[in-house]
């Protein structure tokens, strides 16, 4: 599985970028897809994920009401719209997918248990 994320730019503070995590086993619901971000010299943090076979998502705190992650079935894409940037939103941007069972509110945020990831799409918000 072979997961190309790409959208990432540079925008000042207040502005929006939409970030795209394409595969082709996204055509169904099978995987559970999220989005995570690592800031130099920090941990990889989760942002947002849509669970499997749901139309359910969560989301960091930090992001909640500012970003929104969807799915487009017809594309084999997730889609995370982030709006309102701030300078603080500046990281490596990373998608992530797993198709087991084990993800739920209490573990989707754990970056360990994703079998496959993305290259890394860096977002920069300048103040």
């Amino acid at each position: 599985v072979q997961l190309q994320a790409s959208g990432g730019g540079e925008v000042q503070a207040g502005g929006s970028l939409r970030l795209s995590c394409a595969a082709s086993v996204f055509a169904g619901s099978r995987y559970t897809v999220a989005w995570f971000r690592q800031a130099p010299g920090k941990e990889r943090d989760f942002v947002a994920a849509a669970f499997r076979w749901s139309s359910s998502t969560h989301y960091a705190d930090s992001v909640k009401g500012r970003f929104t992650i969807s799915r487009d079935r017809a594309k084999n894409t997730v889609y995370l719209e982030m709006n309102s940037l701030a300078p603080d939103d500046t990281a490596v941007y990373y998608c992530a997918a797993d198709n087991g069972g084990r993800m739920i509110l209490s573990s989707v945020r754990n970056p360990s248990l994703y079998s496959y990831w993305g290259q890394g799409t860096q977002v920069t918000v300048s103040s």
